[in-house]
């Protein structure tokens, strides 16, 4: 879910748009809040439903939007993995259940304060064996979550709802828990026959029923996560397109007044153009057997329903936001809310990768993405993971500068240090892993498919900007001597979680004929120095050029008082990195004892360094490490 942009075509109109940005981001992560406040105790498994594959769903309910209630029932086939004497679903108490049908028979059932339904079998289920069972029920949903919630659009009532992180179970029985996606769900709505219902999947059939009523049927065939199920019904306009090479379907179920405002109209269409971009970078549209598309509501911002996102607004950057989501959210789906970096950082990439590729020239780019690095570095703390203890703070999850501005700015940085074609090709191949591919994420997972994918270990990164907090800030020097340039990297940290950012530091170098050069620093310890070669006269140094890293406030000097007898007589720095057989090391002249440790701190080697001998590593396996020596802490990778 996203907020709301609205497209900027320069730096002015960025910074001023951004205050009302915020505005219109509020209403929607206020139903969000909502929601999750209401469930927050439970965390993100409901142990109870822990025994039990939950394999496909058939709703078929009655509705009429202009009354807040549902009726009707839920078949779900599950399969158990252990026996089983009972089971358990996730449905509010709002909700009347009337009856459990178990093989055509009734079954005892409780209808729980924990918003549970605890059903009972008359004699134990065996594991691995698909069952099912239908629950039928009736009532108004709850209001203070906006799961399921009226309202009217050009004096037609609409109905819709929205359910992240908690809400479907305040509408419909099933499993919340992030670790069990629902393999097949059918949607069968029976509405006034006025209306028509938009939702998950492909369009099977609409049906008109006797006595004024008709029958939608729409099901999808992709696994998906309870909180991406959704529905949303009114007199809708209905555009039935194609998009993509080869082509698939492209539905929109809209307002009457949107299909009457040709900037609405523009920006939908704009969707086409927005799909070849992303397949391109991101790879082919994960749900092309069934469609892409949007149904219209009136909560504020947009919600990334699984082939068919809910929209509030046709600004183009949430367009690109909610469809990049189909990959990464939908496709790939965070699996705890403590991750939902994964889903959202990933979607305000999205815009990052819509921003530059189309609808900004490049001075606006880097408006834009000073204007996201100001915002993040706002304050000098805060992590994007959500830790456990911070779960009750309901502003943690749904936090626009960590969750989604910091989190797509950590995803641009991995670009940075992996450059854009291996960038690319590892996003690709991260979502399309087969344990991964249609499951659930954590950040461990990203990481290791990065490792596979390009051979760098991100532990360290993601320890620094996903766990930890703060940014750095970076005093940069520089010397030119004949053709060699010298530089000194300072950095300090704005929190204390932190005690070094590594990251290869971005340099522009201008030279006073109008020369330019650009180079990376690997800057893995502070005090760092480096040297380059230029066969030109420099006229002065720029750092983050581009904005590729986060930093604030940061300065670049030129420094005469810096020496090449600095350099070799004082730099510490351990290499190569990462190392194969054997390590060296640089600037300790006498035989010092030293240790190697593993990431997680334990000692796996200790020996004694005599100058200009190699250390032999070679029965160290592949990983993450920490070398001391005195007082100098460097982690390097054994490949």
């Amino acid at each position: 879910m996203k907020k709301f942009y609205l497209l900027c075509l320069s730096f002015l109109a960025i910074q001023s748009f951004f205050a009302q940005e915020n505005l219109e981001m509020k209403g929607l992560m206020a139903k969000e809040m909502k929601s999750y406040l209401a469930k927050m105790g439970i965390g993100n498994t409901n142990p109870n439903t822990l025994n039990y594959d939950l394999q496909y769903q058939r709703m078929d309910v009655s509705i009429n939007p202009a009354v807040a209630q549902i009726s009707g029932s839920v078949t779900s086939h599950f399969k158990p993995t252990q026996a089983m004497s009972s089971i358990y679903f996730d449905l509010t108490n709002q909700l009347t259940v009337s009856q459990v049908t178990f093989h055509g028979q009734p079954l005892v059932f409780q209808q729980l304060s924990t918003k549970e339904v605890k059903i009972d079998f008359t004699s134990s289920l065996p594991a691995n064996v698909l069952d099912s069972l239908t629950i039928q029920y009736s009532g108004t949903p709850p209001t203070n979550n906006n799961a399921f919630f009226t309202s009217t659009q050009g004096g037609n009532p609409v109905l819709s709802t929205l359910n992240e992180p908690y809400g479907a179970q305040d509408w419909f029985p099933t499993k919340q828990s992030l670790n069990d996606k629902i393999e097949r769900f059918d949607i069968k709505v029976t509405t006034p026959s006025q209306y028509s219902v938009a939702s998950n999947g492909k369009l099977m059939s609409e049906t008109i029923l006797g006595n004024g009523q008709k029958l939608t049927f729409w099901r999808t065939n992709y696994p998906t996560t309870a909180y991406l199920i959704a529905l949303s019904i009114t007199n809708f306009v209905k555009l039935n397109d194609t998009m993509g090479n080869p082509p698939f379907p492209f539905v929109n179920y809209i307002y009457p007044a949107t299909a009457a405002n040709t900037t609405s109209m523009a920006n939908i269409e704009w969707t086409k153009t927005v799909m070849n971009t992303f397949e391109t970078y991101f790879g082919t549209y994960p749900f092309r057997n069934e469609k892409y598309g949007h149904m219209e509501f009136t909560a504020g911002g947009g919600m990334e329903h699984q082939t068919m996102s809910s929209m509030g607004g046709w600004s183009k950057q949430l367009i690109a936001h909610e469809l990049a989501h189909q990959w990464f959210g939908d496709k790939v789906t965070c699996g705890a809310w403590n991750d939902i970096w994964l889903n959202e950082g990933f979607a305000t990439f999205g815009e990052h990768v819509a921003n530059e590729k189309l609808l900004l020239t490049n001075t606006q780019f880097l408006s834009y993405l000073l204007n996201e690095k100001n915002v993040i570095t706002s304050a000098p703390g805060g992590s994007v993971y959500v830790a456990d203890a911070n779960l009750g703070s309901i502003g943690t999850i749904f936090s626009g500068r960590l969750s989604y501005s910091k989190g797509g700015y950590v995803v641009r940085m991995i670009k940075w240090i992996l450059g854009d074609t291996v960038f690319y090709q590892a996003l690709k191949d991260y979502h399309a892993r087969p344990n991964l591919a249609y499951n659930y994420v954590r950040t461990s997972d990203l990481n290791t498919s990065l490792l596979q994918s390009t051979g760098k270990d991100f532990t360290e990164f993601f320890n620094d900007w996903i766990y930890g907090q703060g940014y750095p800030t970076y005093d940069i020097r520089w010397k030119q001597t004949g053709n060699t340039l010298t530089f000194k990297a300072i950095q300090t940290q704005s929190h204390s979680s932190v005690s070094f950012f590594e990251m290869p530091l971005p340099i522009k170098v201008n030279g006073t004929g109008g020369q330019v050069a650009y180079l990376a620093l690997n800057n893995t310890t502070n005090n760092q120095y480096f040297t380059e070669s230029v066969s030109f006269p420099v006229a002065s140094v720029e750092f983050n050029y581009e904005y590729q890293i986060l930093e604030k406030n940061s300065t670049v000097t030129q420094d005469n008082a810096l020496s090449v007898l600095d350099l070799s007589q004082q730099q510490f720095a351990l290499y190569p990195n990462p190392a194969k057989n054997e390590i060296n090391v640089k600037g300790i002249d006498k035989s010092t004892d030293f240790a190697i440790y593993f990431i997680d701190g334990k000692l796996v080697k200790r020996g004694t360094y005599q100058p200009e001998k190699s250390i032999n590593i070679s029965e160290l396996v592949p990983g993450t490490y920490i070398f001391k020596i005195n007082d100098k802490n460097v982690k390097f990778l054994k490949k």
